[in-house]
């Protein structure tokens, strides 16, 4: 096992690049390529930073030359042999060779997109610009480059000990975490902590953690390179970018009420099973779900990523009842905020009403408040996301109006259109 304050200390960028593959990302961002390579191949779309903690002068604590000599370094990445053999011939979702031969032969030609970056007050302005399925790898690669830079300011002037005992208390800590979720008979739950890890070193350690201490209630990680290391499933469907972009081409606003559908049919043309989930809340779950159509029911699920999680939840059972569907057959997946104690309140709440499934992400991967002086390695909200397609914003309205992103006269036309309710705005969890 490594040792990571040893690793820390002795810091060095030849043999500690931040992002070592570009299979170092989310699961669901390959899934979502394949498919947008397939539909809209060559849309133009930019991708943008975007710090929800303002507090967190991201351009005081990183060194900007630092920040490119990471990205520069992403762009000269290539798939190796062995990770082309992995995803050509591994099973996923029960599905052997997931990935079509035209997907594969993209990836493995592929060099990321240039990307612009530019000092704006004590914050970065960093965007990527690009062919849809070329520049949406970016998004995790970014923010795991990013949050890793951070770390390394804090601890850099941190000694041998120090860093040793830091990370002893980080472990501890987690343990404890894995000790409590052990009493919870029928617990599934992946790792979903690759964007905002403390480090990839941490996330490594922290997947050894639940493989061993949580046995087979440890499904697997989003992160496919650690998937493929550690020999665990690879997790993940698919995101909110897809409805933003298809509402940013829609024609006019019937095509835009028509949106979310259009990317769940044109998912369904690739996949079955539990790859079959809905994320409803991009323009608001109520809404979405008083207009899906009759054939979205048969799903095998939905990911509740916004809002109020309990009502989230009961707001698709009493849709699958509607639709004279059994929520026993059904899975909700929580993804939004958790830690343990929030695991462990939604699984006593709603274990044996239907399937459960959880997605651990930042408190898992990067809980490391409270343990430095002046809380600066506490996790903050940092998020890459579309920000235009083909010219025309991007809109995401959420469950969680805080989480809304776009311009504001666009934010007022999706709420027009979209009907969205009275919303309650609620503090953004990491």
């Amino acid at each position: 096992m490594v040792d990571i304050a040893r690793r820390v200390y002795n810091h060095n960028f030849r043999i500690d690049p931040i992002i070592r593959s570009l299979i170092d990302t989310d699961f669901y961002k390959l899934l979502m390529a394949q498919s947008v390579l397939r539909t809209h191949p060559d849309t133009q779309v930019t991708f943008g930073l975007i710090n929800r903690s303002s507090r967190i002068a991201l351009a005081d604590l990183v060194d900007e030359g630092a920040l490119r000599e990471q990205l520069d370094h992403i762009r000269g990445l290539r798939l190796s042999r062995g990770e082309s053999t992995w995803l050509r011939g591994n099973m996923f979702y029960g599905k052997r060779s997931m990935f079509r031969p035209d997907f594969m032969a993209w990836f493995e030609g592929l060099t990321l997109p240039e990307y612009r970056l530019a000092r704006v007050g004590n914050q970065f302005e960093l965007t990527f610009t690009g062919t849809w399925p070329e520049v949406m790898l970016w998004e995790t690669l970014a923010l795991s480059v990013i949050m890793e830079l951070r770390s390394r300011a804090v601890l850099r002037h941190m000694g041998k000990f120090e860093l040793q005992v830091l990370y002893a208390r980080a472990m501890a800590r987690l343990w404890e975490k894995v000790e409590r979720l052990q009493g919870l008979d029928g617990l599934r739950l992946a790792d979903f902590g690759t964007r905002r890890r403390h480090s990839f070193l941490w996330q490594n350690w922290c997947v050894q953690a639940m493989k061993e201490g949580l046995g087979d209630r440890f499904l697997g990680t989003s992160n496919c390179l650690l998937a493929m290391r550690h020999e665990v499933e690879a997790i993940g469907t698919n995101a909110h970018e897809l409805p933003m972009v298809y509402a940013a081409l829609a024609k006019n606003d019937r095509a835009l009420r028509a949106a979310p559908y259009d990317v769940l049919r044109d998912w369904q043309e690739e996949h079955a099973g539990n790859l079959r989930i809905i994320l409803p809340d991009t323009f608001g779950s109520a809404r979405f779900y008083e207009h899906a159509p009759d054939w979205l029911a048969g799903w095998t699920g939905v990911r509740i990523d916004s809002g109020d999680p309990v009502a989230g939840a009961e707001l698709a059972i009493d849709w699958w009842r509607a639709h004279g569907e059994n929520p026993r057959d059904k899975l909700v997946i929580f993804s939004d905020g958790l830690d343990v104690g929030k695991i462990v309140e939604l699984f006593e709440r709603f274990n044996g009403q239907v399937k459960l499934g959880f997605g651990w992400g930042t408190r898992l991967t990067n809980d490391f408040g409270g343990l430095v002086p002046d809380d600066t390695l506490a996790p903050f909200s940092l998020v890459c996301k579309a920000m235009s397609a083909n010219g025309r914003p991007t809109v995401k309205l959420s469950d969680n109006p805080n989480k809304a992103t776009g311009p504001e006269a666009a934010i007022n036309h999706y709420r027009q259109v979209f009907e969205t309710p009275r919303q309650v705005a609620q503090p953004v969890e990491v």
